[in-house]
C-alpha cells in the first residue's frame, strides 16, 4: 500500500491530508513526515494491540496468539465474542498492526475527525472545519464491486447476506475474502485460505447429493 507514496514527487509540495486512520493510512503518513511534511490523518481511532508485532514477545508469542487464535479462532461466526464483535468489526478499520499511535505522535503527525465532504475546494472535516492542504491521499479501504450481481441478496447496506460465504437463498452462490466472513482473519491470507476450503467441501459435499 505505501510504497507508491515513498517517492515524494508524485504529490504537490506542502501539507498532505490522509482520509483514513487504519493501517495503510498510518504507514503512509509516516512516510511522508519522514520526508519533511506536514500530515493530518482524518478518521476515527482503529485501535492496536498493547504490543510491537515486531519485538520478541510480539513476533514469537503475543503476535501468533492475536493473529492465529483470537482473530482466528475465537473471533468468529460460530463463537458468542465473535457474533458480538463482528457487526462493530464491519463498520470500521482493523487494528493497526505493525504501526504504534506513538509513532504517530512522535512523528508529528496530527489527527483530524474524518472528511465528510468538501466545502470551497477544501476537504470538510466532520466538526464543519476545512483543512487548506494540496494533497489529499485517500486510504478509506475498498469497495467490494457488486454491482454485477443481480439477485436479491443484498442488505439495507449492501451488503450480501450469507453464513460464512454460503448464501442460503441462492444455492451456488458463495463468498470468499470478505471482512469477517467467517472470521476476523478472513481477509488475511491465513483466514481466506480457511475460508475457501471450507467453501470447496460444501461444493463437493452438495455435488456427492446430486
Amino acid at each position: 500500500h505505501s510504497s507508491q507514496y515513498k517517492n515524494a514527487g508524485q504529490l504537490r509540495p506542502g501539507a498532505v491530508l490522509i482520509a483514513g486512520a487504519g493501517n495503510s493510512g498510518a504507514e503512509i503518513g509516516i512516510e511522508l513526515a519522514r520526508q519533511g511534511r506536514k500530515v493530518w490523518i482524518a478518521g476515527p481511532d482503529t485501535g492496536a494491540p498493547p504490543f510491537r508485532l515486531s519485538s520478541f514477545w510480539g513476533r514469537w508469542l503475543l503476535g501468533p496468539l492475536l493473529l492465529r487464535v483470537i482473530f482466528h479462532r475465537l473471533l468468529t461466526i460460530r463463537t458468542p465474542m465473535g457474533r458480538k464483535a463482528r457487526p462493530r468489526m464491519l463498520g470500521k478499520g482493523t487494528p493497526l498492526i505493525r504501526t504504534r499511535l506513538a509513532d504517530l505522535r512522535a512523528a508529528g503527525i496530527q489527527r483530524a475527525p474524518r472528511v465528510q465532504g468538501v466545502q470551497a475546494g477544501l476537504p470538510e472535516l466532520a466538526d464543519g472545519s476545512t483543512l487548506d492542504v494540496p494533497n489529499v491521499i485517500w486510504c478509506t479501504g475498498f469497495h467490494p464491486g457488486f454491482a454485477w450481481i443481480k439477485l436479491p441478496i443484498f442488505d439495507e447496506q449492501g451488503q450480501p447476506r450469507h453464513e460464512g460465504g454460503v448464501v442460503a437463498s441462492q444455492p451456488g452462490l458463495y463468498f470468499v475474502g470478505l471482512h469477517f466472513l467467517f472470521s476476523m482473519s478472513s481477509s488475511m491470507i491465513h483466514g481466506v485460505g480457511r475460508d475457501a476450503g471450507r467453501i470447496v467441501e460444501t461444493l463437493a459435499a452438495r455435488r456427492a447429493r446430486v
